[in-house]
C-alpha cells in the first residue's frame, strides 16, 4: 500500500510541476497578474453561495413560524363555538396576514378566508410584471443554477384537502409546513395543525419579502464585486505596467546587445526605481558595460597578438627564404641563429598568450587555500640561487622573522607572479646587481617588495609597464627572451586574488625600480 501511495504522490508532483512550467512558459506576466487577482475575486464571488444558504435559513425560520401560528390558530378555533367560527377565521386571517382554510376529518373544505372576503394572499401573474421584475427573475434563476440551489415544488391550488401534504399530515395528528415556489419565483409557505375536534387548519402566505431581502443583498454584493473587480483590474494593469514595461525595455536592450546591431547600446538604468526591477536594470547595465569592456579588451588583445606574431614570422620567413639562396657558411649560420631565436620567441609568445587568455577563466574556477608567502618566496629564491643566476646578479630574500605571512590564494599562480617580477628585475639589473625581496605583514594585508638596481621606471610610464606586449626592454636582454606579457599576467593574477600591484621609485635613492604587491591577509578560517 505504501509504494502505491508514494507512486501516486510522485505522479501528482510531476503533474503539478508540468502545469507550473506550462503556466510560466506560455502565459505573459500581465495575464498572470490579472489571473491571480481575478482568482481572489472569484473567492469573493463565493458570497453568492452564502446568500443561498442565508435564504434557506430564512425560509426554514418562516416554516417554523408558520407551524407555530397554525397551532395557535387551531387552538383559538378549538376554543370557540361553531357560530363564531367564520368571524374568527376572518379576524385571524386579517391579523396574521395569511390565508386560513379549515378542513374536516375527510379533508373536505369547511371554511376559507378568501371565500369570506379576506384576499390577503394573492399570487402575482409573472406575465403581467414589468421588465425590471422579469430581469430580476432571470438573474435569480441564473444565480440559483450557478450555486446549485434546490428548487421548491411549484405552488398550485388543490381542490382536495388530502392533496396538500401538510393537511394530510395534520389529519394524522402532526403539525407540518412546506415551502413552495410561486409562478413569479417567490416562496409560498403553507402550514397545517390538527384540531382537537378532528380536521385540520391550514395557513398559506406568499413570503415575497424573503425574495426581496435576498435580492437586495445580492445587489449589494454585486455592486461590491463590480467595484472591487474594476479596482482590481485597474490595479493589476497598473502593477503590470510598472513591472512589465521596464522588463520589456530591458529585454529589448539585451536583444540589441546580443545581436550587436548598435555598438553603443544603452541599457536603461532606471535610476528612479529603488525596487528589485531597478536593481535588475542597474545590474544589467553594469553587466553590459563589463561585457563591452571585455569585448574591447579581447579585440585589443587579438590585435596585439596579431602584431606581435607578425614580427617574428616576418623575420623567420626572411631568414628561411635567405637560407635557400645564401651559400656562405658563416652567413647561413647567422640565418640559422635568427631562425632559432624567432622560433624561441614564437614559442614564448604562444605560451604566454595561451596563459593570458585562459587566466580569467582559471582564476574564476580556482579554489583558494591558505598560502604562506614567506615559505613560497624563500623556496623560490633558493631554487633560483641553486640553478645559478645570469650575469652574476645577486638575489636576496629578507625573511620577516616569526610573523606569519598567510594569504588566501592559489600557490602556483602566486608563484608565477613573483617569478615574473624577479625575471623582470634581473633583466633590468646591471651585471652583479642585487635584486632584493622584502615581505612584511601589515594590518589587513601582506606587502611584498621586489627591488632592483636597474634604470628604474619613469613616472609617466609606471602604468604602461603593466600593459600587454610592453616593448621597452634592456639592451642586454637576448632577443625573444621575454614576450612582454609577464607584468600583465602578474597584475591579472594579483587582482584576481583581490590585491594590488604597482611600481615606484626606491626610497634609498639608489637607481632602480620597486614593484610592490599587496595581498589581503587570510581570515580566521583561511577560506576564500
Amino acid at each position: 500500500m505504501a509504494p502505491a501511495t508514494d507512486s501516486l504522490r510522485n505522479e501528482l508532483k510531476d503533474v503539478g510541476r508540468d502545469l507550473a512550467v506550462r503556466w510560466s512558459g506560455q502565459v505573459s506576466l500581465t495575464q498572470r497578474i490579472l489571473a491571480i487577482n481575478i482568482i481572489a475575486l472569484l473567492l469573493l464571488a463565493g458570497g453568492f453561495f452564502y446568500l443561498d444558504s442565508y435564504r434557506t435559513r430564512i425560509l426554514d425560520s418562516r416554516a417554523d413560524q408558520a407551524m407555530r401560528e397554525a397551532r395557535l390558530l387551531a387552538e383559538a378555533l378549538d376554543a370557540t363555538n361553531g357560530d363564531g367560527r367564520d368571524a374568527l377565521i376572518q379576524r385571524l386571517a386579517r391579523d396574521s396576514g395569511t390565508r386560513v382554510r379549515l378542513y374536516d376529518r375527510q379533508a373536505r373544505l369547511l371554511a376559507d378566508s378568501r371565500q369570506l372576503g379576506i384576499r390577503n394572499m394573492v399570487l402575482i401573474d409573472p406575465d403581467k410584471d414589468d421588465n425590471g421584475q422579469r430581469i430580476a427573475r432571470l438573474l435569480d434563476a441564473g444565480i440559483d443554477t450557478v450555486v446549485g440551489a434546490v428548487r421548491a415544488p411549484l405552488y398550485r391550488e388543490r381542490r382536495d384537502g388530502a392533496a396538500w401534504p401538510d393537511v394530510a399530515a395534520s389529519l394524522k395528528g402532526a403539525t407540518s409546513a412546506t415551502v413552495w415556489r410561486a409562478p413569479d419565483r417567490t416562496p409560498v409557505v403553507t402550514a397545517a395543525a390538527p384540531l382537537t375536534t378532528g380536521g385540520a387548519l391550514m395557513t398559506t402566505v406568499n413570503a415575497r419579502d424573503v425574495t426581496q431581502t435576498v435580492r437586495v443583498e445580492r445587489f449589494r454584493l454585486s455592486v461590491v464585486l463590480l467595484v472591487t473587480t474594476l479596482v482590481s483590474v485597474l490595479l493589476s494593469l497598473f502593477l503590470a505596467r510598472t513591472i512589465v514595461r521596464p522588463i520589456r525595455r530591458l529585454a529589448r536592450a539585451a536583444v540589441r546587445v546580443r545581436l550587436g546591431r548598435a555598438r553603443e547600446v544603452v541599457v536603461p538604468r532606471l535610476p528612479d526605481r529603488r525596487d528589485e526591477i531597478g536593481m535588475l536594470a542597474r545590474a544589467l547595465s553594469d553587466m553590459s558595460l563589463a561585457l563591452r569592456a571585455r569585448i574591447d579588451a579581447t579585440e585589443a588583445f587579438a590585435a596585439d597578438v596579431t602584431h606581435e606574431l607578425k614580427n617574428p614570422l616576418a623575420s623567420l620567413r626572411s631568414a628561411v627564404d635567405g637560407l635557400g639562396r645564401v651559400q656562405d657558411p658563416e652567413l647561413r649560420a647567422r640565418l640559422l641563429t635568427i631562425v632559432h631565436d624567432d622560433v624561441r620567441r614564437l614559442d614564448r609568445l604562444i605560451t604566454d598568450i595561451s596563459e593570458a587568455s585562459r587566466l580569467d577563466a582559471q582564476l574564476s574556477r580556482a579554489k583558494f587555500e591558505p598560502i604562506d608567502l614567506s615559505a613560497l618566496l624563500d623556496g623560490l629564491v633558493t631554487q633560483r640561487v641553486t640553478r645559478g643566476l645570469e650575469r652574476d646578479t645577486r638575489l636576496r630574500f629578507d625573511a620577516p622573522g616569526q610573523t606569519p605571512l598567510v594569504v588566501n590564494g592559489e600557490g602556483t599562480r602566486l608563484e608565477r607572479v613573483f617569478e615574473n617580477l624577479i625575471d623582470n628585475a634581473q633583466s633590468f639589473s646591471p651585471d652583479g646587481g642585487l635584486v632584493a625581496i622584502t615581505a612584511v605583514a601589515r594590518a589587513d594585508d601582506v606587502e611584498v617588495r621586489v627591488e632592483d638596481e636597474g634604470p628604474g621606471v619613469p613616472e609617466d610610464a609606471r602604468e604602461a609597464v603593466f600593459g600587454r606586449f610592453h616593448s621597452v626592454r634592456p639592451a642586454t636582454e637576448t632577443f625573444g627572451q621575454h614576450s612582454g606579457l609577464g607584468l600583465a599576467i602578474a597584475r591579472a593574477i594579483v587582482e584576481g586574488h583581490g590585491g594590488t600591484i604597482m611600481v615606484e621609485s626606491r626610497e634609498d635613492r639608489i637607481s632602480g625600480a620597486r614593484f610592490v604587491v599587496r595581498l589581503p591577509r587570510a581570515g580566521p578560517r583561511g577560506g576564500r
